[in-house]
């Protein structure tokens, strides 16, 4: 070839990835006019009205607004834990919305993760024995104590959570959402019942599996702070987005301070 031809190719190849990089990646989860309305007439409240999304495969993302705005519902219709009252969810090219209640059962099951604000954790059980609950339904599950040992728990395994500190409870339950290796991990106030030390330890190890796992994280908070580690931040109020942003540069939980 030519080396002035092989000189184009090269400069039309590395065009054609500079494009491709620029290009947006494909949603993983599109959300489309969702609302969620309880009751009727003038007691009727709508706790998501007209809400348009789209959540990238491996993004970070966290909800900030306040009680009632309809984070925490968003949550729950994202997860399959409850449906909407109109509009569309679609995963991975499937429409969410148009599930019934065993195939809801079977995503829930292969391919979301929750960690809630209380940990629920049974507690009978040691560290390591609640991780085992979930890998034993799930498809393709790491060894339950590998899960303990990416939120640095190894050595507490063998403890029931009424040995552990809340930090501790809670890394469990990261633990436990994460052992099944889910697309999505869904975390409503995760640090809203921890100081702010602790607080830290758990973002690390939700950041861990955003970073290393490649899991799509919602994350809702009231701790602007947090806003901080996003990749995208969601403003919400009335049921409704209000504001977006992209964070140009993302901090580190070290690096945050409440």
């Amino acid at each position: 070839m030519p080396e002035a031809v092989r000189n184009h190719a090269d400069v039309m190849m590395a065009d054609a990835a500079a494009n491709a990089s620029m290009r947006p990646a494909t949603p993983l989860i599109s959300i489309q006019g969702l609302t969620k309305t309880y009751g009727s007439g003038a007691a009727l409240v709508r706790a998501l009205d007209g809400v348009d999304l789209e959540l990238s495969r491996g993004e970070l993302v966290v909800l900030l607004g306040p009680s009632g705005s309809g984070k925490s519902t968003l949550l729950n219709i994202l997860g399959g834990l409850d449906g909407p009252t109109s509009g569309s969810i679609h995963f991975a090219g499937r429409e969410l919305t148009a599930f019934g209640d065993a195939e809801l059962t079977r995503y829930r099951r292969d391919n979301v993760g929750f960690v809630f604000q209380f940990y629920n954790l049974i507690a009978s059980l040691t560290a390591l024995e609640n991780v085992a609950l979930v890998t034993d339904i799930a498809r393709d599950p790491m060894p339950p104590a590998e899960a303990l040992a990416l939120v640095s728990l190894d050595q507490r395994a063998h403890h029931f959570p009424a040995e552990l500190s809340g930090g501790e409870q809670q890394r469990v339950a990261i633990a436990r959402a994460i052992a099944k290796r889910p697309e999505i991990l869904l975390c409503d106030e995760p640090t809203g019942a921890l100081d702010s030390q602790t607080g830290i330890l758990v973002l690390e190890a939700i950041e861990r599996v955003n970073r290393d796992f490649g899991a799509t994280v919602a994350l809702i908070t009231h701790n602007q702070t947090i806003a901080d580690m996003a990749h995208k931040v969601i403003f919400m109020a009335d049921g409704r987005i209000v504001d977006m942003r992209m964070n140009a540069k993302r901090r580190s939980p070290k690096e945050l301070v409440w």
